[in-house]
């Protein structure tokens, strides 16, 4: 089917707005689930709340499209693969010093723009080749299914709890259908509509059992409409930097996934024009302007790519709006009040599906790279990579009385796996090639 409207297009106004509060619609619910994640696991740090999120993603999508010259129409929202780093960081060093890891993820990304502008894409191939790539992108997934599963089952709390469990299940249910059986729009934002539908659900069963109240209002009846979102200027250290770099590695290749998948929707070649080096430093100075403010790392979101792929509205004009009207959204205090209303047990029945996704597009990436697993060069690497990832490997020393060196978890097996990579010989079959 031929578009409605061009990259370069832009909408009248009533069509215009409407059209960007579609791509809000599909953005916020994954948007402002990592601040919540991060903030409900260290709430000590309760800096990044949503309303930042929502100001560091607008401004960061601004940000992008004016990068990238107005040629990509990408929305730019919190990345999941940095919450595990954001908790653990911000739990051992402070909230301050895990922006400052984020920070420079974005220079990384800069870095890469550059090499990728010098070289091409194959040094980039070299270091990251699609095994470890997908299997960086599982272990992520499945690093952060026991946060989910804690979510559901116990709550902030330690104790199982039933009800939590049925909560969880109808928000996960609700997802699954808007997801599968929905039409059209709808099977584009599942992750709002299963928020929503557990909302409902605590809602009713807190009025009809009181006793099974989740949901409290108070808060958001004593919060003024109007505020500035909470920033906070980072710090710097050397072991928060290495693991956020480390992740970032796998967000790299997200990336080139989405403005790929992008290109296909809107019939233009992105890695050609604007070019795969300014989408990149466009994605990483949004992450590095975003943890200025306090906000979580940014990254194209596929999910505004399906809204594109449904309506046939490719305006950077409509993504810019969406962008704006985040950002405005972000000073209504009441909004951010009463997303922290949501139960715990919601956000751990929608992070059932998403942390699942997550996994399972690494799968995909293995699978559609055609990774011979017959091969016991990738076999090794792989499981490596998981087993550490998956297993919480940490490797852990001082280096002076106040200092010591932590790389643990995502981090520690992206490393291990580009080392792994880059030091076994190419094999064939099982076997190490005959070079003789």
């Amino acid at each position: 089917m031929s578009k409605i409207l061009g990259v370069d297009e832009k909408p009248v106004l009533r069509k215009w707005i409407p059209l960007s509060i579609q791509h809000v619609f599909a953005m916020f619910g994954a948007t402002v689930l990592v601040p919540f994640l991060v903030t409900l696991n260290t709430p000590e740090h309760t800096t990044m709340l949503t309303a930042t999120a929502l100001f560091t993603s607008g401004i960061g999508t601004l940000l992008y499209i004016l990068i990238t010259k107005g040629k990509v129409p990408a929305y730019l929202g919190s990345s999941f693969a940095f919450i595990a780093p954001l908790i653990s960081v911000s739990t051992a060093y402070g909230f301050p010093y895990a922006m400052g890891g984020a920070f420079c993820v974005g220079l990384i990304y800069v870095v890469f723009a550059i090499i990728i502008k010098s070289f091409g894409l194959k040094l980039l191939d070299r270091v990251l080749p699609p095994v470890v790539i997908g299997s960086i992108i599982v272990a992520i997934g499945l690093n952060l299914a026991p946060t989910a599963m804690n979510m559901a089952m116990n709550g902030a709390g330690d104790t199982y709890n039933l009800y939590y469990v049925l909560v969880a299940a109808v928000t996960l249910a609700t997802a699954i259908i808007a997801s599968v059986i929905l039409k059209g729009f709808f099977t584009v934002i599942p992750v709002l509509i299963g928020i929503i539908g557990g909302y409902l659900f605590a809602l009713i069963m807190g009025w009809i059992f009181p006793q099974y109240a989740l949901i409290d209002f108070s808060t958001v009846a004593a919060e003024s409409w109007f505020g500035y979102p909470k920033f906070t200027w980072p710090k710097f250290s050397f072991v928060p930097i290495a693991t956020f770099a480390l992740v970032s590695l796998a967000t790299i290749a997200e990336h080139l996934g989405d403005t790929l998948v992008t290109s296909k929707v809107v019939g233009k070649d992105f890695y050609k024009d604007p070019g795969l080096h300014r989408t990149l430093t466009g994605d990483g100075l949004a992450t590095s302007l975003a943890a200025v403010f306090g906000g979580p790392p940014n990254t194209t979101y596929g999910e505004n790519i399906g809204v594109m792929a449904i309506t046939r509205v490719y305006s950077v004009w409509v993504i810019g709006g969406a962008a704006v009207i985040a950002i405005l959204l972000s000073f209504v205090t009441k909004v951010g009040a009463l997303i922290q209303t949501i139960p715990v047990p919601v956000m751990g029945g929608i992070s059932m599906m998403l942390f699942g996704i997550i996994a399972s597009s690494g799968i995909r990436t293995l699978v559609e790279s055609g990774i011979d697993y017959g091969d016991k060069r990738n076999l090794i690497i792989s499981s490596v990579i998981l087993v550490i990832g998956i297993g919480g490997g940490k490797l852990f020393f001082p280096l002076s009385a106040e200092l010591n060196f932590n790389l643990e978890g995502i981090a520690l097996a992206a490393l291990v796996g580009i080392i792994l990579n880059l030091i076994l010989p190419q094999t064939l079959n099982g076997k190490a090639e005959d070079n003789c």
